[in-house]
């Protein structure tokens, strides 16, 4: 006669484990990381989380000097501080690659999920009514006389630094592990990881900018797609350079486990799934032609971001002029979805409150992911209107993979 437990099935099991560990563990945060580098000499900082509990994420906090040693003004590109860190890979137990992406892909990750510009806050000017129209704009609908709004500094940038001058930047990231431990109602963990264990390592690697192809400072006129600063005027920036850098760390896990007649109590099938934040660059489009993303088998994809560059010399980036159409296509041709570019920029807007970067694109698909196990071939295609002096995309995706299928595929696309 099969006994309560075996009658339950995998979901079930997983299900009660998550609700359990709710309930009875204790959530987490502790600083396991803190130093002061010279990222011209120490480019990549590796940390080894500790080996304790369930864990959700870490906290990045960086604080970093960038020395204008040019002889022009140096200002901030569109993605400024995000890009301060150039890559941020994690490298579990089993040495799977989870996470290899840009910091600016982890910060839209981040703000998509809180469905507002992550760490940032409500400003506005309040306006006065004279009875027929309001003086000044009204960012939020707020009637307080205390003073709530933009008071302390999470990430910040200087919008110029001047020639031989220094500035400071701030910026943190929540690099996620656990696709969302945060839910009110029962924490999603897919993608945790069980870290009390021996004789296995880990390791969250950490890239400055200046590596992995991001810039601190690009030339003016130049591509400042991937760059914290670009020349206000024309002249060297060579000499710009992060003079120092603070990085702090924190661990965020769930410690005192629940314990039932088999010992620890855990969401299995959440261990066994993978929650990967990848990304990459291509290029070769054309103007006219369709040009395909080719999406990795044996995943979910719940989000593609796209950046794309439709001048590989001036780093030109529209806002949906350059290009005729996205469209999401099968292995049979079939469009599941078809869209102009200023559709697509609408549904973000949409989700956040406020439109992204020039030339990004972010394609929402977590209520119903893109299954590359259950449909096959799928593609993101792009078809360009302006395409010059190798234009290029960079494409950042967020999915699902079962660990024991990790084997039988890459985890990027060719391209």
């Amino acid at each position: 006669m099969p006994t309560p437990q075996q009658q339950l099935s995998a979901v079930q099991i997983n299900a009660l484990a998550r609700q359990a560990i709710k309930q009875r563990s204790v959530r987490m945060l502790q600083a396991i990381f803190s130093q002061t580098v010279t990222p011209a000499n120490q480019n990549t900082l590796t940390i080894n989380p500790r080996n304790v509990g369930l864990i959700n994420g870490f906290w990045v906090k960086v604080v970093a000097t960038v020395h204008n040693g040019s002889a022009v003004q140096i200002d901030k590109s569109d993605f400024g501080p995000a890009n301060v860190l150039s890559q941020i890979q994690f490298n579990d137990l089993s040495n799977n690659t989870r996470i290899q992406t840009s910091g600016w892909h982890m910060h839209l990750v981040n703000s998509w999920k809180s469905r507002r510009a992550f760490a940032s806050a409500l400003t506005g000017v309040r306006g006065t009514n004279t009875g027929n129209q309001t003086t000044a704009n009204t960012y939020f609908g707020e009637d307080s006389p205390i003073a709530y709004g933009s008071n302390f500094t999470r990430i910040s940038a200087p919008a110029t630094i001047a020639a031989a001058a220094d500035g400071t930047i701030t910026m943190w990231y929540y690099v996620p592990l656990a696709y969302n431990p945060d839910n009110p109602n029962v924490p999603d963990l897919r993608g945790s990881v069980y870290a009390n264990v021996v004789n296995a390592t880990m390791q969250l690697f950490l890239s400055f900018a200046g590596s992995n192809g991001v810039s601190v400072a690009v030339a003016n006129g130049a591509d400042s797609t991937q760059a914290i600063y670009f020349g206000d005027a024309a002249g060297s920036v060579a000499a710009v350079t992060l003079s120092s850098a603070t990085v702090t760390v924190y661990q965020d896990y769930w410690d005192q486990l629940p314990v039932g007649n088999q010992g620890v109590l855990l969401p299995i099938t959440d261990l066994a799934t993978i929650y990967e934040l990848k990304l990459t660059t291509a290029n070769g489009m054309q103007a006219g032609a369709d040009f395909p993303y080719q999406y990795a088998n044996f995943r979910e994809f719940l989000s593609t971001a796209v950046v794309y560059v439709n001048n590989g010399t001036t780093g030109a980036r529209g806002v949906g002029a350059d290009i005729n159409y996205w469209a999401l296509q099968s292995a049979n041709f079939t469009n599941i979805w078809k869209i102009e570019p200023t559709l697509a920029a609408l549904m973000a807007a949409q989700h956040l409150q406020v439109d992204l970067p020039p030339g990004t694109y972010f394609f929402d698909s977590r209520n119903r992911p893109i299954s590359t196990t259950q449909y096959g071939n799928m593609q993101l295609i792009l078809n360009p209107i302006t395409a010059a002096n190798t234009p290029y995309e960079l494409v950042a995706v967020e999915d699902f993979a079962v660990v024991q299928q990790l084997s039988m595929a890459g985890s990027l696309a060719a391209s």
